[in-house]
């Protein structure tokens, strides 16, 4: 039976002193970042991190970004740290922003898939942030969810996944931001978006002339639909820029099922009448829908829907990371009309 520590109302961070020791004698913790919940072990450890693998079902070819605390924790990991690098860390450490860089010799290849790289983050959630201090190591932490299946952002979504598996759950509330972190990669001195997140490019591009987006966007014919951030149900991914020609979509395909469940924005949940609908949050707050986006799809898969029909959200800043992971949801689903 795993311990619990529950800090959603207090600052009273001393209580992480026990997970800390947790961390550093290889066992297992479950805690709230500012993204999404991680699933944490010491990352120096190659027996520790070999069990965030095992309790996730992940395969050991996808390797592991490191949390660290402050610039001497990144540097004990890291080597041949570029300018432009210190540059984006300084801009956006601490805070939802992975950098991969080159990796020293204390790193277990465990944690990189046996690569010259690594992905290192300073959050700015707090309970993550003070983890991280009371540890005094670097901490591997992959979302918290199976492996291909939906990160959690609530406590309650993902802890009985991991109920047999962790030594300690922190219960720190709902996640402030609800998706992962921008990974970027700098490549000749050009940032590479591995990853769309909260970062945007827009504001990446205050620091380099060019920024390059690597990630499979919900406009690619190459979208890779190897199974991520999948849910039970089988989903379809509609959107338009005319918010007629989407509902009227959205109306048609659920018409063609016994029993639909739409995700709609707060602003749309009239339009689909009789219909089984949970509201994801307000067009024009899309950090609200980023939020609710992973919660939303589990509360959908708890229904049992024979299908999920979602209202996609325009490209432009966190809803290109919106639309990054909901084409993943869908897989090949994706309607625009």
């Amino acid at each position: 039976m795993y311990q619990y520590i529950d800090l959603k109302n207090t600052n009273d961070f001393s209580k992480l002193e026990n997970a800390a020791e947790i961390i550093k004698s290889g066992g297992l913790v479950l805690f709230p970042t500012e993204t999404v919940y991680g699933l944490g072990a010491n990352g120096l450890d190659e027996n520790a991190v070999k069990k965030i693998y095992l309790a996730k079902g992940r395969s050991f070819n996808n390797p592991i970004n490191l949390l660290v605390s402050n610039m001497e924790m990144i540097e004990s990991v890291a080597k041949n740290i570029s300018p432009l690098e210190y540059q984006l860390m300084e801009a956006f450490f601490p805070g939802p922003f992975t950098i991969i860089l080159e990796k020293r010799e204390i790193v277990p290849d465990i944690v990189t898939a046996g690569q010259s790289l690594v992905g290192v983050r300073n959050p700015s959630g707090v309970i993550a942030k003070n983890l991280v201090e009371y540890s005094g190591v670097p901490i591997a932490a992959p979302s918290a969810n199976i492996s291909g299946k939906i990160s959690g952002t609530s406590f309650e979504d993902i802890v009985k996944d991991f109920k047999d598996t962790i030594d300690l759950a922190i219960d720190g509330g709902n996640s402030e931001i609800g998706i992962e972190s921008t990974i970027v990669k700098v490549i000749d001195g050009i940032p590479h978006i591995l990853r769309p997140g909260s970062i945007t490019e827009e504001q990446l591009l205050q620091f380099a002339p060019t920024v390059i987006k690597d990630f499979e966007d919900a406009n690619s014919s190459n979208v890779n639909h190897a199974p991520h951030y999948t849910p039970n149900s089988n989903c379809i991914l509609v959107y338009s820029k005319e918010k007629e020609k989407m509902i009227e979509e959205i109306n048609k395909i659920a018409t063609q099922y016994h029993n639909p469940c739409i995700l709609s924005s707060h602003e749309n949940i009239a339009y689909y009448q009789d219909k089984l609908v949970i509201d994801i949050g307000s067009q024009s707050n899309l950090n609200e829908i980023a939020r609710n986006i992973f919660s939303c799809l589990k509360n959908a898969d708890s229904l049992i829907p024979d299908i999920v029909i979602i209202e996609g959200v325009e490209r432009n800043g966190i809803g290109t990371a919106i639309m990054n992971r909901l084409m993943k949801a869908c897989k090949e689903n994706y309607i625009e009309v």
